[in-house]
């Protein structure tokens, strides 16, 4: 891998603010995740929630189902690890996007209404994660260093 590729994926400017906002949002996405993808904590599963998706006009559903809750489940967690959070973090904000616009945006604002408010902040903080990146206790951190240690490698071979 190209190492300023690395540093630009890895890196990050976010300190120990960046895991607060990572872990809680995290462990949120893939709790809703776990719902779409396996029924998990009162969800529909993968079957139930491909049948709504495809009656509100995401179809396929079944393939929508497993995008949207794949992205919450897989990238939760990854966010919850600080492992390719930017990517992780990208992910998950196009989905809350997908879910304002799809679901929630003709009912206003507010959750009372399942308005689009909450996952308008989880938008916020997502892309606020993939521009910031994972924080100070990531696993990305680890990622970076091997990473720049390789590349450190291959200049000495290089006699650079």
């Amino acid at each position: 891998m190209n190492t300023q590729f690395a540093q630009t994926l890895f890196s990050s400017r976010g300190g120990v603010a960046a895991l607060i906002l990572r872990v809680p949002v995290g462990l949120i996405l893939a709790a809703h995740g776990a719902q779409k993808l396996f029924g998990w904590f009162g969800g529909y599963g993968l079957e139930g929630t491909a049948q709504w998706l495809a009656s509100i006009g995401l179809a396929p559903g079944t393939l929508m189902a497993l995008l949207a809750g794949g992205a919450e489940f897989f990238g939760g967690l990854a966010l919850v690890l600080g492992l390719l959070t930017r990517p992780a973090a990208l992910v998950s904000a196009f989905t809350m996007l997908v879910a304002i616009f799809a679901v929630h945006i003709g009912n206003g604002l507010f959750m009372s209404n399942n308005g689009y408010e909450y996952a308008l902040s989880l938008f916020a903080v997502t892309l606020a994660l993939a521009i910031q990146g994972a924080g100070r206790f990531a696993l990305d951190n680890l990622l970076m260093a091997r990473f720049a240690d390789a590349g450190a490698g291959q200049r000495a071979v290089a006699g650079k």
